[in-house]
């Protein structure tokens, strides 16, 4: 009996493992196939196809697009891949951790393992200098050039390894660079790249959210000082963050894109400052209310000039908008959910019309690739994105959307399981944290209008 039982495990382990494979090898060869006819298609009707490559003539100039990896890149790849089979702690390998700014709350987290988990891999990423690859060396970021930082961030996200650093490495400390004084940078950048400050971003209030110029939080010089008084909402990682950066209104009387100052918090327990969870409809927290009581800062303490902090701010949001991880993170679910659908105990089932959706996911997660990398080609040649940007966001933040959605509708009623740590209960899960994406960091209608004004040229309405 003990024979035919293991018999049985094992055989039925081969069935799974059998079915997932093919099920995985169909939806890889429809999928390609369709990309593949789609980008055919245009480009032999537009006389763009040679030698297996796509070449694109713009006046005298000839454009040649080549996804491969150049030896270069390669061995950049693999360099990626060893440190991440090497340092990538456990935990993260096994996809522990809070699902939003994992990093940021392992660091300060009442488990000790979590803690070690997260100080671990920022060590690691620190003898590279890859806490801060897209900084110069000069800052003690690690000077990679665009495609490097590419391909460090697309294998990061395949391996489910977590940022580190948060806000203040991907926001605040870009913008410093930009803005700050030689002062600011020699205090400030340290002490985000070793993990001692982490830093939210205090942009949103009650009353201006997508039109934040019309924020109401009033910072009035006193001397050598600041005072600050107001409120912001939305603020994410507030009740672990050790500082805080936000936009408040020094010139009340000015026109309101302007009268605007970029202001540091050094310290979020500076007193007058507090902090209010928000519990969304997931039941997670990982954004806040904060308010300000006369919280008084020092005058140095200013980004760029008095009243001139909204474009100090629009080149933050610039930053924010590239998700160049957003498509990798797509396909990674896509995977996910085909092994379950290969798992008959997982309770998935694989209509016809699933396997239609998740074919469309797969294909849209090939675009966002596309999104991507455009955008990296854009700062490979020193540009800033803006338009380009929001269209990167706006596809970014539907597609996550519409894939949770595909997940829940594979799984059927058993969809309605919640929180049981189930295959069922995981896309419930990503699909209710998928709600906000589309409103946090500019909403789907202000990307739209950027996309329509700066992009097309349409007038303002």
């Amino acid at each position: 009996m003990a024979r035919r039982g293991g018999c049985s495990a094992t055989c039925g382990g081969r069935r799974v493992a059998g079915r997932r494979a093919r099920l995985r090898q169909e939806f890889d060869s429809r999928a390609s196939v369709i990309v593949s006819r789609l980008i055919e298609g245009v480009c032999r009707a537009a006389g763009h196809i040679r030698a297996g490559r796509i070449a694109f003539a713009t006046g005298t100039k000839e454009w040649t697009m080549d996804w491969s990896d150049s030896p270069e890149q390669a061995a950049f790849r693999q360099e990626v891949r060893a440190l991440l089979e090497t340092k990538l702690p456990e935990r993260y390998k096994r996809g522990e951790g809070p699902g939003e700014r994992t990093w940021e709350f392992d660091r300060k987290s009442d488990d000790p393992k979590a803690r070690e988990a997260a100080n671990a891999w920022l060590a690691a990423l620190a003898e590279r200098r890859w806490v801060a690859p897209q900084w110069p060396a000069e800052y003690g970021g690690g000077g990679l050039s665009s495609m490097e930082q590419f391909i460090l961030n697309q294998e990061l996200a395949r391996a489910g390894a977590p940022g580190v650093g948060g806000s203040g490495i991907g926001l605040l400390g870009p913008t410093l660079i930009v803005h700050g004084t030689e002062e600011q940078k020699a205090r400030y950048l340290p002490a985000i790249l070793n993990g001692e400050t982490a830093w939210a971003q205090g942009y949103s209030e009650p009353s201006a959210g997508s039109d934040l110029a019309s924020l109401q939080t009033r910072a009035v010089r006193d001397g050598d000082e600041f005072v600050i008084n107001g409120q912001k909402i939305w603020t994410s990682g507030a009740h672990t963050a050790d500082a805080i950066f936000l936009l408040a209104r020094t010139d009340p009387s000015a026109p309101k894109h302007r009268g605007i100052s970029f202001l540091l918090v050094d310290d979020i327990k500076t007193p007058g400052l507090s902090v209010r969870p928000l519990i969304d409809m997931g039941d997670h927290h990982y954004f806040n209310e904060t308010f300000f009581e006369d919280v008084r800062i020092p005058a140095r303490n200013l980004v760029g000039e008095e009243n001139r902090g909204w474009y100090v701010g629009m080149t933050l949001l610039d930053f924010e908008r590239s998700n160049i991880g957003g498509a990798v993170g797509s396909r990674r679910m896509i995977a996910g959910l085909i092994d379950d659908l290969g798992d008959a105990a997982a309770g998935a089932t694989a209509t016809h019309a699933v396997r239609a959706e998740i074919a469309d996911r797969y294909i849209e997660t090939e675009v966002m690739f596309q999104f991507s990398f455009r955008i990296i080609s854009m700062q490979n040649r020193g540009l800033v994105p803006n338009y380009e940007a929001s269209m990167s966001k706006l596809f970014n933040s539907e597609i996550s959307q519409r894939l949770s959605l595909t997940g829940t509708r594979a799984f059927g009623l058993h969809a309605n399981r919640w929180g049981d740590g189930s295959a069922a209960s995981r896309y419930s899960d990503a699909y209710v944290r998928a709600v906000p994406a589309t409103i946090r960091g500019g909403t789907s209608e202000v990307q739209r209008n950027v996309i329509a004004t700066r992009g097309l040229g349409l007038p303002r309405g």
